[in-house]
């Protein structure tokens, strides 16, 4: 793929991620006085760090890891904090916390192995994507099981999680082949899956930002 059409891809990511903030910036006033708040200050976070990332390739340095390791630190951690916070049931509490300290866990030993600065962290990636995966099933149960499944189409919570089951879902099996079974993968076609997966994750935030209720029941 020639290097003029990556610029225009990633660039068109990074608009539609500009977009997603956008609008929760627009419709902030439906959730400013919820835990979600936070999930506002992320999205704009994910544009910058892209945007740096960009540049600091481009006219910096070629190692551009650190920042991503940081916000994949702090984007996963809230994540998780995000459903401890609005589960229900104590067990399931209970596994996500276990899970949010096991991955700190992970990511202070594998530091030993793969340092901050110029290496992706791989391992606790993948431990933190399935790790939310599982908790946001978690939360689908108690959905399901519960009158809140009547209010799914207003509830913004339930647009974010769906962004993100989607996301990881698909993103998940290609960052394992493209980790660890390097000759099995085109880094093209998970270039663009990633791309694509990272459009669908936030048409589903802004869907969420425009259909959610003024009064959320999470």
């Amino acid at each position: 793929m020639k290097r003029e059409v990556l610029i225009t891809i990633v660039n068109f990511g990074i608009f539609v991620e500009l977009l997603s903030a956008i609008f929760g910036s627009i419709y902030f006033y439906k959730y400013k006085g919820t835990f979600l708040k936070f999930f506002c200050v992320l999205l704009w976070y994910s544009v910058i760090n892209d945007i740096c990332g960009v540049l600091i390739r481009e006219y910096v340095s070629n190692y551009n890891a650190i920042i991503y390791n940081i916000y994949h630190v702090l984007n996963f951690t809230y994540l998780i904090l995000l459903y401890h916070h609005y589960l229900n049931n104590k067990n399931y509490k209970r596994i996500t916390l276990i899970l949010c300290l096991t991955y700190f866990l992970i990511f202070i030993i594998n530091g030993f192995f793969e340092n901050y600065i110029y290496e992706f962290q791989r391992f606790p990636y993948i431990f933190a994507a399935f790790s939310l995966l599982v908790i946001i099933v978690f939360y689908f149960i108690e959905i399901l099981n519960s009158e809140r499944v009547l209010n799914t189409k207003g509830n913004l919570l339930f647009w974010i999680s769906v962004g993100l089951l989607l996301y990881f879902m698909g993103n998940l099996p290609f960052r394992i082949l493209r980790n660890y079974y390097l000759h099995l993968t085109d880094a093209t076609v998970y270039f663009l899956v990633n791309f694509t997966l990272t459009i669908v994750m936030n048409v589903c935030f802004i869907i969420g930002f425009i259909w959610s209720n003024k009064k959320q029941q999470y």
